[in-house]
């Protein structure tokens, strides 16, 4: 497995694809306007607290109020108050907690009126950028994410990833954690740090506590709101919790924003510095890494798959529902309970791509094709599971219904990807149709079905719009060069005036409509 990070760089926003083997599996987009990224620590003032809701309001400079849940306070909270109060005033100039007194934790199941007021300062992290018409959500117990290391602050805790499976390497890691780790300090091993040794985890605890350090700094007299620790940029952050050996290339189109990456990678994986390459080509470098077409093809409201196979995926206010479809799939060879199977084994990989690709969150409801036999379903079960571990967000996937219907909840952070895929018709006041580069993709794949049955024989003709049919012919090699070099057969394209943009008929050469 090969993966690649595609950077493109423009005046307003820089865009960030994850390829595996060639195919986008992940898409971001970090805007210079965004002020509210996830990781993110502020400190903010109380701006009142709601006993109803058992949470309260915090003013974080944002147009909306930040919510605020008596659970995300943290069961340290009190001791955070103390040390705000201590180190703002400039009364505490040690940040390390080693000697710091330790307040009682608050009660779990307390009320917000009796550890919070009006008007309080407050330390809080961004856990859910704003999204549709809500305010970031935040939380006060705060985490400083490393390479292999989460800390937490006001905290003795180890615990360790599970998805670390090993019980001899989740002891070693703890054992390791245990040694190193300064008094009030609570950590957090992530999977990355399987097989690591106690140097590289040493050095990345350092750089959490020299972070800690700056934070502390900036808390004396700062202004309510202001930011105190910034995330990581998107580009470092990706790799900081994805980078690993299968990495092959980092393309980056900004010599800044090269510099940046370089230096990070060098910082992390020394070894793999030279992967990170700056791109200097007059083909814009999304086009070049063919992202381009696969985000066309990728996002809208019907998803292709191969074969004649799609998904259609709706969006409501309370979740999405994705309809699994066959199409025109037809395999003699099998009947329709392994050709229902084959089919949902394929949109189970398709949906999971599709889930992290447009960053889909709350509930999600997929109905696949029916299936009689418990063992297929069961398959098809765990292979959804399977195709989801690298999913980074948080997610729970049920087993499917009788009805054939698989629930999946994932956990969103940011708000959804939504990408336009329509292109307005040329002198059509404003008309808009799927873009052709999609209508290109169903040609060839009707093409090629054409070409492997008897119509074969009977010669075929493409009628289609002048517009499609002047791109389909144009320059050498033309796409029907192509078709030529590869099935051996000349398709004739007949242009007709009367076509709607995207309509298409194959015929063969006594006029008859063959699909």
């Amino acid at each position: 497995m090969n993966k690649e990070l595609i950077v493109r760089s423009s005046s307003t926003a820089v865009d960030f694809a994850l390829l595996k083997d060639g195919k986008l599996i992940e898409l971001h987009k970090e805007e210079d306007n965004n002020n509210f990224s996830v990781g993110d620590i502020l400190i903010a003032k109380v701006r009142k607290p709601v006993t109803g809701l058992n949470a309260a309001f915090v003013n974080v400079g944002y147009e909306k109020d930040a919510f605020l849940h008596y659970h995300d306070l943290g069961p340290q909270l009190s001791s955070m108050l103390k040390f705000i109060k201590r180190v703002s005033t400039g009364k505490l100039r040690n940040y390390s907690l080693k000697d710091f007194p330790f307040e009682k934790d608050i009660d779990k199941h307390g009320s917000i009126n009796d550890v919070i007021r009006a008007n309080q300062s407050l330390l809080v992290q961004i856990v859910k950028e704003p999204i549709s018409t809500k305010g970031p959500r935040i939380s006060s117990e705060l985490s400083i994410a490393g390479r292999y290391l989460v800390m937490v602050p006001f905290s003795d805790r180890v615990s360790v990833s599970q998805k670390i499976e090993s019980k001899e390497e989740k002891d070693r890691l703890k054992r390791l954690v245990k040694s190193i780790k300064p008094k009030g300090f609570g950590v957090i091993i992530r999977t990355v740090a399987q097989g690591k040794k106690v140097a590289e985890l040493d050095k990345d605890l350092e750089n959490l506590l020299d972070k800690w350090s700056a934070m502390c700094k900036k808390l004396y007299k700062a202004p309510h709101p202001s930011k105190v620790l910034i995330e990581l940029n998107r580009a470092s952050s990706i790799l900081r919790d994805i980078f690993n050996d299968s990495f092959t290339g980092i393309h980056v189109d900004d010599e800044t924003l090269y510099d940046q990456i370089r230096d990070y990678v060098l910082e992390i994986a020394p070894k793999k510095e030279s992967i990170v390459k700056l791109y200097n080509s007059s083909v814009p470098i999304f086009e070049k890494f063919g992202i381009e077409r696969q985000i066309k093809t990728s996002f809208g409201r019907t998803a292709s798959m191969s074969k004649g196979a799609y998904l259609i995926i709706e969006h409501t206010e309370a979740l999405h529902v994705i309809d699994v479809n066959s199409g025109n799939r037809s395999n003699k060879a099998k009947n329709q309970e392994d050709t229902a199977f084959e089919v949902n084994l394929l949109a189970a990989s398709e949906i999971a791509r599709q889930l992290q690709l447009r960053d889909m969150g709350g509930i999600i409801v997929v109905d696949f094709i029916d299936m009689g036999k418990a063992d297929h379903r069961r398959k098809l079960f765990d292979h959804l599971r399977n195709e989801m571990k690298e999913d980074r967000a948080k997610h729970k996937i049920l087993p499917p219904s009788k009805f054939g219907l698989i629930q999946i909840t994932r956990q969103r952070v940011r708000p959804e990807m939504n990408i336009k895929t329509t292109e307005e018709i040329p002198g059509s006041n404003g008309q808009e149709v799927e873009a052709p580069i999609v209508l290109l993709d169903k040609i060839n794949a009707d093409l090629e079905k054409l070409l492997k049955g008897p119509a074969k024989d009977n010669g075929i003709v493409l009628n289609i719009h002048p517009f499609i049919a002047a791109y389909i012919t144009k320059g050498f090699p033309s796409m029907r060069s192509k078709w030529f070099l590869e099935h051996k057969k000349w398709v004739k394209i007949q242009p007709r005036d009367a076509y709607n943009y995207l309509e298409y008929r194959f015929k063969n050469k006594d006029g008859k409509t063959i699909y």
